[in-house]
């Protein structure tokens, strides 16, 4: 019975007869729904995602029957509009059922070109590759968009695609000792625009030495991004290389010895072999001829010292007979351990300085460890060597007031990898030019130090700020190299300085690329310089007038602006100088292969006047040290010239017998690192409660011990010290403190290269045989690090094989563990050069399969810009439009209340209009409507035969007459008067007994309803 009554509640018996005239508007609405719909998709306006949810729209033939079976007392005006108003809502709501998206067609091609520039393809084939990028891109129709990509190892962007193509120099920075096509095809395709036509131009060799293609290919497809393929052929019929240099294992001093070398050529030859120890020729060059494919040589070697011996060996032919230089030449080494020494660095004289005075900074501290019955060798920075494996004959390394811009980068990262890994120590002095006023902030110095760079809000320093503008650098990688001298010279300055760069770009012409923003940021800034795109500025009044605004904004003391540039640019205004001047905002000049000896003129009278310097390098590695040495001017802050008696924090062996300790003249800045031992520090400054300047600090890194002595040993800061009783003997506990110290080791290692891979070795020398736990960390180019376990492959000896990534020196480090037992050795070797150059032909095949997965074409040098552009096909793209729809929705569904239950009465709106002047329709227009419900009800009654209970107007009928009566109102100027009352003849009274005499109007009209349902009920 309940599942008959909801039925009938969801689908009504009609009231009326419904003929088919009533089903006209949902037939026509449904032809026009389904009109609308196919045309929106086949005209390409719309699309629905999930056309099968137009089905739905079938409840609309449910919602026609409710409406013209129901009875909503609506005329038939109403009815039909709310009908219309609820198919229409059913509508939309089916569209966003079916998930509607704009669609958008475009006729533009956005092209990447993926140029190879990795170490198997000759500058002349990357000249010829630019030459038809650029020729094709010339060509291209103007609304087409174009983009380069670089790439080796790795893959970098130089131009994204855009309309322009402002090409000038290959820019970007790669690692050319490999190809990986993977990489370099996903990073191509990520640049392209969703919404246009998207196509590669792929030129390359087609070798691939890392990653794997056919990864990516699929993906490529399935985004209908075709790659059209441009084979860079080249042949090699002559070619000769050396392929290994093979040194003794172990080897005992005062012994001969032989180097053997390992010769390849495809084709037989002769030539000059020869081999060199630490860059010295080792006996006499020797001429040799020798076959096709590989060949052997000898020469004798003989050790005489300690300490770490590079061998490189070197064949010379005549010209015409090898093609490629690269690999003409291998490397390897020998370590003999002997006594350890301790080696100082110390800061290279400059012009100017007399070397008395330069010597005076290390000269105490030299004799000091001699005297402590320590080997001391002492160089200048630019005599550092490159590789932590020549460090190994040292058990300390010291810096001695030696600034970072001595250095070059990979200097430090071989500082700090012996210490990490070798164990050796290491502490750096202080002076003007050590720690933070040194540039050592933000460098891996300062990862081994036991003190931080950054000083802390309590001690408060003066604050500087700098601004840095970038001018287009026209050679090779300028650009990239600006990009990497910024981000080094924001690494030299404090947490608390300002820094912003401006640049010139191609769309928005002078902007802040960011505005000054304090440097602890950095994290921040790489970002937005890595992006930038650096134009060609026409004048460098503007760019200096709006650095110089924000420069005038900050509230530093010491402001500051470098500006690198060719020149080129007119040059400022002398007003925009005179603002310079009253804002005391100094401008230093970098001029990079400027255009022209004026240019040169106009930006040193530049920084002549505004009290900067001008520097004109002539080659790009000269730039990192000058954006640093510029920083440094803004932390001269650093150094506190006062005077000082060191307090003793921890209590540490350094110290032993030593009762007073003198005072000092001057430190640097510096904050202690957490877990750091903080043997000496400064007094406490009111002004900087709670806070502690370190003097002298040590802490474990790595295997290494490494120490920070803030001020100097020297007669400088240090005078008191140098005459001190107990100075020889605290810089000799100094030393014991920080050395490694010489274990003896049971484990001896040894490696060799084949190919691309690597062969480690570990034998154990133990008195006691047993198994080893054998594992070995693997450090080598490009910051990277492996690990591998190593297998035992005989009685005492274990063995691995890992991959390499790259030319360059690699260092290993093995430990073998057996119950409390544990032993290292340390070693290494050198790849010498790219695998890149063991290949002797392109590879052409691989390039058409690419072409072929994908849809491409290949081209060649010959093809225009027709055949890349040409081969036109609009893109349609689409987005989801969910929310106007539900806009529409939320329109339709008020309307729809407002048919449905408000009643416009128009007489009221025509009133408003003419100023109430005929205020009694309003009453007219109420009356005419209960009249006509009265008439409806009397129809009614009697069509079913039932005689009128009053047979006379009704009370609500008589009421209404009363009330129109009573709110008439008389017009102006008119005496209101009433007619007399009329006698109406009383209607009969009801029979005795009867209630239905006593009821009101509202118990009268419900049982009427009620007998006309029973009637119903009876009908059924």
């Amino acid at each position: 019975m309940k599942i008959k009554e909801l039925y009938r509640q969801l689908v009504p018996r009609p009231r009326t007869p419904v003929t088919w005239m009533r089903a006209v508007p949902l037939i026509s609405f449904l032809v026009l729904y389904a009109v609308l719909c196919i045309v929106l998709e086949q005209s390409g306006v719309l699309l629905f995602a999930r056309p099968w949810a137009f089905v739905l729209i079938l409840f609309s033939v449910w919602v026609w029957w409710l409406s013209v079976a129901g009875y909503g007392g609506l005329s038939k005006g109403r009815a039909l509009a709310a009908l219309i108003s609820r198919l229409v809502m059913l509508g939309l709501f089916v569209m966003l059922i079916a998930e509607p998206r704009s669609v958008r067609v475009r006729d533009v091609i956005s092209v990447v070109y993926a140029v190879d520039h990795s170490d198997s393809i000759g500058e002349t084939s990357v000249e010829t590759a630019l030459d038809f990028v650029i020729n094709t891109v010339n060509g291209k129709p103007q609304t087409d968009e174009a983009g380069l990509v670089v790439f080796g190892r790795n893959s970098a962007v130089e131009l994204p695609p855009r309309v322009s193509f402002p090409y000038e120099a290959l820019n970007s920075r790669i690692d050319r000792d490999a190809t990986n096509l993977q990489q370099t095809l996903s990073l191509a395709a990520a640049m392209l625009p969703e919404e246009n036509r998207g196509r590669i131009v792929l030129i390359s060799d087609g070798t691939e030495t890392e990653g794997s293609i056919s990864r990516v290919l699929d993906e490529l497809k399935s985004r209908d991004i075709a790659v059209d393929v441009l084979p860079l052929h080249y042949e090699y019929d002559k070619e000769i290389w050396l392929e290994n240099l093979e040194l003794p294992r172990f080897v005992k001093l005062g012994e001969n010895y032989e180097a053997a070398i390992v010769l390849s050529s495809l084709k037989p030859g002769k030539g000059k072999l020869v081999l060199r120890e630490n860059g010295k020729v080792v006996g006499n060059p020797q001429e040799v001829t020798f076959k096709a494919g590989k060949n052997r040589y000898v020469i004798p070697i003989y050790l005489r010292t300690p300490g770490f011996y590079e061998y490189s060996a070197t064949i010379e032919t005549e010209r015409g007979e090898d093609h490629l230089t690269e690999n003409n030449t291998v490397l390897n080494y020998i370590y003999v351990e002997g006594e350890g020494k301790v080696l100082i660095v110390t800061n290279p004289a400059t012009p100017g300085d007399e070397a008395a005075n330069t010597k005076k900074d290390w000269q105490s501290l030299e004799n000091a460890i001699r005297e402590g019955e320590r080997n001391v060798e002492t160089i200048s920075a630019y005599e550092f060597p490159s590789d932590s494996l020549s460090l190994m004959p040292y058990d300390a390394i010291v810096f001695v007031n030696v600034p970072a811009d001595a250095f070059n980068v990979i200097q430090l990262k071989a500082v700090h990898d012996a210490i990490f890994n070798q164990g050796i120590g290491f502490m750096m002095v202080g002076g003007e030019n050590s720690f933070g006023p040194g540039g050592y902030h933000r460098t891996v110095i300062e990862d081994a130090l036991p003190v931080t760079m950054d000083i802390t809000k309590k001690k408060v320093l003066p604050k500087g700020a700098l601004a840095i503008i970038l001018h287009t650098c026209e050679f090779p990688e300028g650009n990239t190299w600006g990009k990497r001298i910024t981000k080094q010279a924001i690494k030299v300055l404090g947490a608390q300085d300002e820094v912003g760069v401006l640049v010139y770009d191609f769309m928005d012409g002078e902007k802040w690329l960011f505005k000054l923003m304090p440097a602890g940021d950095y994290e921040k800034m790489v970002p937005k310089i890595n992006g930038a795109q650096i134009g060609d500025m026409p004048s460098f009044a503007n760019t200096m007038q709006l650095g110089l605004n924000g420069l005038i904004k900050s509230d530093a003391s010491t402001k500051h602006m470098i500006i690198i540039s060719d020149g080129d640019p007119q040059p400022p205004t002398p007003q925009l100088i005179g603002q310079f001047l009253k804002n005391k905002v100094s401008v230093s000049m970098v001029a990079i292969f400027p255009h022209g000896g004026e240019d040169i003129s106009k930006m040193r009278d530049i920084a002549g006047v505004t009290g900067g310097r001008y520097y004109f390098p002539s080659d790009p590695n000269q730039l990192p040290s000058i954006f640093i040495k510029e920083s440094k001017t803004l932390k001269r802050s650093m150094i506190q010239n006062e005077t000082i008696t060191p307090e003793v924090g921890m209590i540490s062996p350094v110290l032993k017998g030593i009762a007073a300790i003198p005072q000092l003249h001057g430190y640097v800045l510096t904050t202690i690192k957490p877990r750091a031992e903080g043997v000496l520090n400064a007094p406490e400054k009111e002004e900087a409660e709670g806070e502690i300047d370190p003097i002298l600090s040590f802490w474990r890194y790595g295997l290494g011990t490494t120490a920070a002595f803030t001020s100097d040993l020297s007669p400088n800061w240090g005078a008191d010290w140098v005459n001190w009783d107990q100075y020889r003997a605290f810089v000799k506990q100094l030393m014991i403190k920080i050395s490694r110290v010489q274990k003896q080791d049971h484990l001896k290692m040894w490696s060799h290269t084949s190919g691309n891979k690597a062969t480690i070795m570990v034998e154990d020398f133990h008195p006691e045989e047993s198994f080893l736990n054998v594992a070995a960390r693997i450090s080598g180019p490009h910051d990277r690090q492996e690990t591998v376990v190593l297998k035992q492959v005989s009685p005492r000896r274990y063995q691995a094989t890992v991959p390499l990534w790259g030319k360059g020196r690699y260092q290993v480090i093995s430990v073998g563990k057996s119950g409390d037992r544990e032993d290292h050795a340390n070693g290494g070797f050198i790849v010498s050069y790219s695998p890149e150059f063991l290949r002797f032909r392109s590879n052409p095949i691989v390039l058409d399969e690419i072409a072929e997965r994908t849809g491409g074409k290949r081209l060649s040098l010959e093809d225009t810009s027709d055949d890349i552009y040409g081969r036109r096909d609009p893109k349609m793209s689409s987005n989801p439009i969910f929310d106007w729809f539900l806009i529409a929705l939320a329109i339709l569904v008020p309307l729809d209340v407002g048919i449905r239950r408000i009643q416009i009465d128009w007489y009221i709106i025509k009133g408003w209009f003419q100023f109430g002047k005929d205020d009694k329709n309003s009453t007219a227009t109420m009356g005419a409507l209960l009249q006509r419900k009265q008439d409806i009800t009397e129809e009614m009654d009697s069509r079913r035969g039932q005689p009128d209970p009053l047979n006379q107007q009704s009370t609500i009928a008589k009421l209404q007459e009363q009330r129109q009566q009573t709110t008439r109102t008389p017009e102006p100027g008119k005496t209101e008067t009433r007619p007399p009352d009329k006698k109406t003849n009383k209607p009969p009274a009801p029979p005795a007994g009867g209630a239905e005499g006593n009821q009101s109007t509202t118990g009268r009209l419900l049982d009427l309803k009620r007998r006309r349902n029973s009637d119903e009920d009876k009908d059924k």
